[in-house]
């Protein structure tokens, strides 16, 4: 065995190759390696490459990714030809697996350039420096990107060819050097952070011989890392510095966003809808000091200090401030696009901890923006079919996770679907004696009645109601009427469980392809490209569009019912559409036979005392947070009056809410 050393542009690269390989003959191997796929920390698959060279000054690199999250496998493959300095001439990528199949190709000559991408076709002029991708891309793929980046004299703006004029370039910044010790010697890495390519900015590492050593992204909507083989040992330190990045980031994201009022203010002349489920307050006045309510009420009630910075509010509805009850905060470009829909508190179901610890302590500490972040801590148990890094099988070992969750100060714990009924039971009883309840999904292993015996307080996910009230435990047609439903509705009442639907992100992941997203989520037609591509690519064939329109009529059956019963509902989007998702659910409460005021309640009062905070918010009233939300028109009215947020007032401090969501990107 000997080194071979092979110059490809601007970098040297050192290959290991037996005495065959100096006979080998075309196509000539000239690197090849591996990934690890993470997705919040639980290894789910891998990535290999391998770059050959086709002819003189011409390359091809082949890509397989194979992965498997919760049992739904997929394999990505992908093939990119390049000339000489990394100059893409054509990418294709294939998806199978999972619900769908897609394929995108993109060829280049000529400075012309076509792109087929999920069925749409687009031909162009490319630009003299340009590069080819799509809105998931591999690790392999963005190394030969940023190679080709730095061989270009690293341009601030790197476009990118796809099937959208609204395509954004890339703007790739070196942010900062690391250095880790991997088997006894040190490595030095180069940081960069990467925004356009997906909602909010990756974060690379480039080695000194010009390989990607790992990334962290959440294209796919929740946190993943991909590292080099190699690396792994210093995964943990990778995350670390990714969180410290994320840190500086979310700093960024405060400079270009400074509130508007701070310390002491009044809103003066605003319709106040305070939550309390009392009438509307036409013409009214609300103080703020320090970042408590310490006034409210009707003008010529409420008199307003000489000197008192005032907000004219006339024509518009003051609220308190919405509560997302069911999010996933995977990087901190969250917080600005929540707050820009009237969202001052989050509830976190499965994240990773060091990033959520780390993020609500610089948002509670330093005012940084975000909502108020209550964190689900996530435990499951089943190997290769777990979701997420708290993989649990014995009664003792729950107990150790619940107990590491509840020192870290997470409200609540969120059960997952492989977890046996025992190991339910000590999680609940652990949970319980250390002041947490605990959500989540049913696990498989049984029903939402045994799930209820077992312990738990909560329930994410409607399917799990609507399971247990047919005999078979389908997601059909469900008789609302029948022993077992009206037996299951009476058991959540009596037990005061609360039940999280996320209507909306059923709809969002379930509609038929051929009914556009904007017919039911008018907000993404305000959203990044980034993201509004991602859910337009979503849905089902068009040929399932009856059962779609009879699982949602369903679902507004049973929220109605469980509605009318007395059972305690609590609004969440899950991975849906940032903000705008929380607006869609209670839009879909509504329909389901919910009053706006009720809708309203369940994203503010209700949802506080879910969370026993309702003593310090969820209404406007004097000596609570200053958490408020401040839209155009009436939505006691018009439920998607929700939607037109003006300003949003989170601990006492006012901001714009157009510059919140345009600082990620949105153009509310």
């Amino acid at each position: 065995m000997r080194e071979i050393v092979v110059r490809v542009g601007w970098l040297c690269l050192v290959l290991a190759s037996s005495s065959r390989l100096a006979a080998q003959t075309s196509p000539l191997v000239v690197e090849e390696s591996s990934y690890s796929i993470y997705l919040l920390l639980h290894k789910i698959g891998t990535e290999s490459y391998r770059v050959t060279e086709t002819a003189p000054g011409h390359m091809e690199m082949t890509t397989t990714s194979t992965s498997s999250d919760r049992g739904m496998k997929r394999t990505v493959t992908s093939k990119l030809g390049m000339g000489a300095s990394y100059a893409p001439l054509s990418l294709e990528q294939r998806s199978s697996g999972g619900a769908s199949e897609d394929e995108w190709r993109t060829d280049v000559k000529g400075g012309l350039a076509s792109v087929t991408e999920r069925g749409v076709d687009r031909k162009m002029r490319s630009p003299a420096v340009s590069f080819v991708g799509y809105g998931t891309m591999s690790a392999s793929v963005q190394m030969m990107m940023m190679r080709y980046w730095k061989a270009h004299h690293q341009p601030a703006r790197l476009p990118i060819l796809r099937a959208s004029e609204k395509t954004l370039p890339l703007e790739i910044k070196l942010v900062g050097h690391d250095s880790f010790s991997v088997k006894g010697g040190m490595v030095r890495l180069t940081r960069y952070t990467v925004a356009n390519l997906m909602f909010g900015r990756e974060i690379v590492w480039m080695n000194d011989s010009g390989r990607l050593a790992a990334l962290m992204t959440f294209a796919g909507g929740l946190p993943q890392e991909e590292i080099l083989e190699g690396y792994e040992p210093v995964e943990a330190e990778l995350e670390h510095s990714g969180i410290q990045q994320e840190l500086l980031d979310l700093g960024d994201l405060d400079r270009q966003v400074p509130p508007l009022a701070v310390g002491a203010f009044a809103i003066v002349g605003a319709r106040l809808i305070d939550g309390t489920g009392s009438p509307a307050v036409e013409n009214s006045v609300v103080m703020v000091r320090e970042g408590r309510i310490v006034a409210a009420g009707k003008a010529g009630a409420v008199k307003v200090p000489v000197g008192t910075r005032v907000i004219h509010a006339e024509g518009r509805s003051l609220l308190p401030g919405l509560w997302e009850m069911h999010v996933h905060y995977s990087g901190v470009e969250f917080g600005p696009a929540l707050l820009a829909a009237g969202v001052t508190t989050a509830r976190d179901c499965g994240g990773e901890f060091e990033f959520l610890t780390t993020v609500r302590r610089k948002i509670d500490r330093d005012h940084a923006l975000g909502p108020r972040l209550l964190l689900a801590g996530l435990i499951d148990s089943g190997g290769p079919l777990a979701f997420g890094y708290v993989d649990v099988k014995t009664s003792a070992e729950a107990v150790e996770a619940v107990d590491n969750y509840a020192d870290a100060k997470f409200e609540e714990i969120k059960v997952y679907t492989q977890i046996q009924p025992e190991v339910l039971k000590a999680i609940s009883a652990e949970a319980h004696r250390r002041d947490m309840t605990v959500t989540g999904h049913v696990p498989a292993a049984i029903n939402a009645f045994d799930g209820i015996a077992d312990g738990m307080d909560q329930i994410n996910h409607l399917q799990f109601v609507t399971r247990a009230m047919t005999t078979d435990g389908s997601t059909g047609p469900v008789d609302l009427e029948s022993e077992r439903a009206q037996k299951l509705i009476a058991l959540l009442k009596e037990k005061q469980i609360v039940v999280d639907p996320t209507l909306g992100w059923g709809e969002m992941a379930g509609h038929p392809k051929n009914v556009d997203v904007a017919s039911f989520e008018p907000g993404i037609d305000a959203a990044p490209f980034t993201l509004s591509s991602k859910f337009r690519a979503l849905g089902v064939p068009a040929a399932d569009e009856a059962k779609f329109h009879e699982r949602m009529e369903t679902n507004l059956k049973v929220v109605g019912a469980l509605y009318r019963a007395g059972v305690t509902i609590v609004p969440g989007s899950d991975t849906g559409l940032p903000g705008y998702g929380l607006d869609r659910e209670l839009e879909l409460y509504v329909q389901a036979g919910m009053s706006p005021m009720a809708a309203i309640q369940s994203a503010t009062i209700v949802s506080a005392k879910v969370m026993k905070l309702d003593g310090d918010s969820g209404s406007i009233e004097v000596g609570k947070r200053a958490d408020m939300v401040l839209v155009d028109g009436n939505p006691l009215e018009k439920i998607s009056d929700i939607r037109r947020v003006v300003s949003v007032v989170t601990n006492g401090r006012m901001y714009d809410s157009k510059k919140l969501g345009r600082s990620v990107g949105f153009n509310r």
